[in-house]
């Protein structure tokens, strides 16, 4: 393999794919173990020397490198002593120590390598800055031995303030620093070379073997032991165009290879070099593994096909194979399909390998593991004891039995795919609340009578043990291992949506488990005067803090896990895993996550079929009432909770809706009442004919309207994209400020119109505000008693039916005639045009005179002809619009400045109606 060949530059010198083992001058000790040693102890072994920056060629001719090189003071220099290996032998070792050293010369230019004879003196510690380290004279200082950087090294250095590095072989940027890297599948040894060279000028270096030092493999194939060993240290596995393309980047400032978005589009992808054939599973599921397949970097052909590689085969249905597989066609379980994904690796197919039901190595190992395995008598009598617990049991588990700890805990097939399986990570679940690990009293003692209460009260325990064992589910199979660092192939899921996801699940989880180990105690120490309701009553506050915050936000756990799945591969191949665990019982994520939504109205239920079947005189009777009130309240709490939650979130989507919201509509004490579509039927707040958006809250009104042209959209800080905002905020009005609300009769020239009479408070006179109502919906009616109740409730009025009159169109000059006629809406856009050209001559920086000259030119006037009336007239008009730029834009004027010229007119209307 050419993975442990020697290689050999063009330039003669013997090269090792290996940087702990090449040095042009020294045998290379890596920099963590460098004899570092001071300068004055040097200057009583070594001669004195000065240091020398030059500049070749092209690098001299550069501006910003020469002003980054003038702040650079000192440089790393090399220092070689000779240290006797034992007395009396001639023989010593060369080892190598570092130490900084100011730069007194200043830089030197040079042109040519005629030049380098004379600069090429013991007495001077050169450090050549080369642009380009491919053509003749490169090579020949390489040739030569000689310090060689590239501009970026200096520009980095003078950037962060630190001294010119030393390195023993040429550096042209530092894109690679501090990685490790091996190679394997390169079969090519100039393709090799030329890798391993790259690696070094970036700054990298190479290890000849994997060890754990490594932090990325390069991989030409999918295949060698290098490869496996890299996918079970979770180590990522690159293409080579992950060099070629940051080695094309090398001239960019502060640019790393090993940074996640640019490393990620190199990653050896789960199936490259994979043709994957499927048996087994269903059309939609097969169709969906198929995509799945092609965006992993794999193929996919028919059943049967000789090219395919891998057979995936869906165990739990497929009992014997259609046919012979050969002796290359790897047989595998989906769980190998769905494993590759979630690392993001190709999982070792040898752990998933498909086996017949009957086969006789299967058999042999099952008789071999009967024979070799101690205590069988003491497991025969477990298992009995087991099933005696299942046939005491009820029905309502809705799970199958689970495995009791030790075979929970111990290493299955597929446990080094599986992090979460392994003996570890079943012992230990880091943040996992102690109590899932608690182990519970497998049997129930019973009563020699068993009265209806106990049967009750049993119901009620095994229903809270199921249910605290569906929430230990929940956390450590799919919260703890998403929570885990150092996951393979990096995180499958962000930290917000996991804690999105999962909300106070574990602090639910806790509340229960202590309710259910009292009613344990409870149920073994059965006693008719025993008290359940107390129980309940005990962590009824603990209840309250806990359910809201899941309950609420359901929904959006709910669509966060249907959008990651869709988004994210590796998440879709983890819930696929996980949920094909007999734990789950065969149900999704989703639907596990519901039952905390569901388990305190079943409770409640529970406890009232309790009461009634206890006695009277049994005090427990006026406690489980007690206890039946708080489960209400708590549930009343949640629903109240749960409104106020959604009253927020419309208030954020007015928020997003609506270009140049006020932050001051966000409020807790404030929510969305209702929303009217209209259009205005008088010149303020808008243009008459616009479309005007109403939104009613509790003790405000925003006013906004559609906005002509929506351009962009807005990108959450995690990345969600939202619609663009279709509306422009006008006015945020306090209700207060409307003093009466108008009910305009039905004309045939005045269909469903209201207006509003406003005073603001920097006005003297009132201001009408005249609306149609677009959609029947809501009832022009209804729409205004309602607009008049929260009205009256902002200035605590009792009267709201006093805020209503009813009055003629034509005493306030309203009407809705020709609103949607062909005409009006030419006018509107003609208006609308006619301000677009308005706002442009405001704006505009060409000069008047520039403009006067530009005019009179295009109009052609002749020499010495007077200009006529048209062109004064058209200068006039356009010294007029040059004093518009003064005049602020009318989506920046506040809502009073629009009502001055129309309060006179109306103050003589509304005189009578205050």
């Amino acid at each position: 393999m050419a993975e442990n060949s020697i290689l050999t530059s063009t330039t003669g010198r013997t090269s090792l794919a290996d940087s702990s083992i090449f040095d042009s001058k020294v045998t290379e000790i890596s920099k963590e173990n460098l004899l570092i040693e001071s300068t004055s102890y040097v200057e009583e072994e070594m001669p004195q020397i000065e240091t020398r920056v030059i500049l070749v060629q092209e690098a001299g001719k550069q501006e910003e490198l020469i002003k980054a090189l003038k702040t650079i003071k000192i440089m790393e220099v090399p220092v070689i002593k000779i240290k006797e290996s034992c007395p009396g032998k001639s023989d010593g070792k060369l080892i190598k120590s570092v130490i900084n050293m100011d730069i007194k010369v200043g830089f030197v230019k040079m042109e040519s390598v005629e030049e380098f004879e004379g600069l090429d003196s013991p007495e001077f510690e050169n450090v050549f800055v080369v642009t380009d380290f491919q053509d003749s004279v490169f090579n020949d200082l390489y040739k030569a031995d000689c310090r060689v950087i590239g501009p970026p090294i200096v520009l980095n250095c003078s950037q962060k303030g630190e001294p010119l590095p030393f390195s023993c072989r040429p550096l042209y940027c530092t894109s690679m620093m501090n990685l490790v890297l091996c190679f394997t599948g390169f079969r090519k040894k100039e393709e090799l070379v030329r890798l391993v060279t790259l690696v070094h000028h970036m700054g990298g270096v190479i290890r000849k073997d994997f060890n754990s030092k490594v932090t990325h493999l390069v991989a030409n194939c999918t295949q060698g032991e290098k490869f496996r060993v890299a996918v079970s240290l979770g180590t990522p596995i690159m293409k080579p165009e992950w060099i070629y393309k940051a080695w094309e980047r090398r001239n960019e400032q502060d640019f790393c290879a090993a940074v996640d978005d640019f490393r990620n589009e190199f990653k050896v992808p789960p199936f490259q070099d994979c043709i994957l054939s499927f048996l087994g599973f269903s059309d939609e599921e097969k169709t969906n593994m198929e995509e799945m397949t092609e965006m992993q970097g794999g193929k996919y052909l028919p059943l049967g096909d000789e090219r395919c590689t891998h057979l995936v085969v869906e165990e739990n249905i497929v009992k014997d194979l259609p046919f012979e597989p050969s002796k290359k066609l790897y047989v595998v379980k989906q769980e190998w399909f769905w494993g590759s994904i979630q690392m993001d690796a190709r999982a070792g197919e040898t752990m998933y390998l498909y086996e017949k039901a009957n086969t006789p190595e299967l058999k042999k190992s099952v008789s071999m593991l009967s024979l070799n395995t101690p205590n069988s008598n003491r497991k025969r009598r477990r298992l009995k004891e087991t099933l005696a617990q299942l046939s005491r049991e009820t029905d309502v588990s809705p799970f199958p039995p689970r495995k009791r700890p030790s075979a929970e805990h111990s290493l299955s097939i597929g446990s080094l795919l599986d992090i979460s399986n392994t003996p570890e990570s079943s012992i230990n679940y880091g943040d996992t609340p102690k109590s899932c690990t608690k182990s519970s009293k497998n049997s129930t003692p019973v009563p020699s009578k068993q009265s209806a209460r106990w049967q009750v009260a049993k119901e009620l325990y095994q229903t809270e043990s199921n249910y605290v064992n569906i929430l230990a589910t929940i956390i450590q199979l799919f919260q703890v291992p998403l929570e885990e660092e150092g996951q393979r192939g990096g995180r499958i899921l962000a930290p917000e949506e996991i804690k999105t996801i999962f909300g106070s699940i574990p602090d639910i989880f806790d509340v229960h488990t202590k309710i259910k180990d009292d009613l344990e105690d409870l149920i073994v120490n059965w006693d008719d005067s025993k008290s359940i309701g107390d129980i309940f009553l005990k962590y009824s506050k603990d209840l309250v803090k806990t359910y809201p915050p899941f309950v609420n936000f359901f929904e959006m756990s709910k669509e966060t896990i249907i959008k990651c799945e869709k988004q994210k591969p590796r998440f879709h191949a983890f819930l696929k895993i996980n949920q094909a665990k007999p734990e789950c019982g065969r149900q999704s994520l989703v639907e596990l996550l519901i039952r905390p939504v569901q388990r305190l109205p079943s409770v409640a239920l529970l406890l009232n079929d309790l009461k009634k079947h206890t006695a009277d005189e049994n005090p427990d009777k006026s406690t489980l009432e007690k206890a039946i009130g708080s489960l209400k309240e708590v549930m009343m709490h949640i629903n109240e909770d749960k409104r106020k939650t959604e009253a927020q979130k419309q208030i954020f989507d007015v928020v997003y809706e609506v270009d140049g919201c006020p932050a001051n509509l966000l409020s807790s004490h404030r929510s969305l009442i209702q929303r009217v579509e209209t259009i205005s039927l008088g010149e303020h707040p808008c243009d008459r004919g616009e479309q005007v958006t109403l939104f009613l809250f509790s003790d405000c009104l925003e006013i906004a309207r559609k906005r002509h042209k929506v351009i962009g959209t807005f990108r959450s800080p995690h990345g969600q994209t939202r619609p663009p905002a279709s509306l422009k905020h006008i006015h945020l009005m306090p209700l207060s400020q409307i003093k009466k609300v108008l009910d305009i009769r039905e004309t045939e020239d005045c269909h469903n119109a209201f207006a509003l009479l406003v005073r603001p408070p920097t006005e003297q006179a009132n201001v009408l505000l005249s609306f149609q109502m677009t959609s029947d919906e809501l009832p022009k009616e209804n729409w205004l008693k309602m607009l008049c109740r929260h009205v009256a409730n902002t200035i605590c009025k009792a009267d709201a039916e006093n805020l209503i009159y009813t009055a003629d169109p034509e005493s306030f000059e309203v009407n809705t005639k020709d609103m949607d006629s062909t005409l009006s809406r030419a006018s509107r856009a003609i208006k609308k045009t006619s301000k677009k050209v308005t706002r442009a001559f405001s704006f505009s920086k060409t000069p008047k005179r520039a403009l006067r000259r530009a005019l009179m030119t295009s109009h052609g006037s002749v020499e010495g002809r007077s200009p006529s009336s048209n062109d004064k007239h058209v200068m006039s008009r356009l010294s007029s619009t040059s004093s518009l730029a003064g005049i602020p834009s009318p989506s920046l004027v506040s809502l009073p400045s629009f009502f001055e010229r129309r309060s006179h007119t109306l103050s003589r209307s509304t005189t009578h109606l205050i």
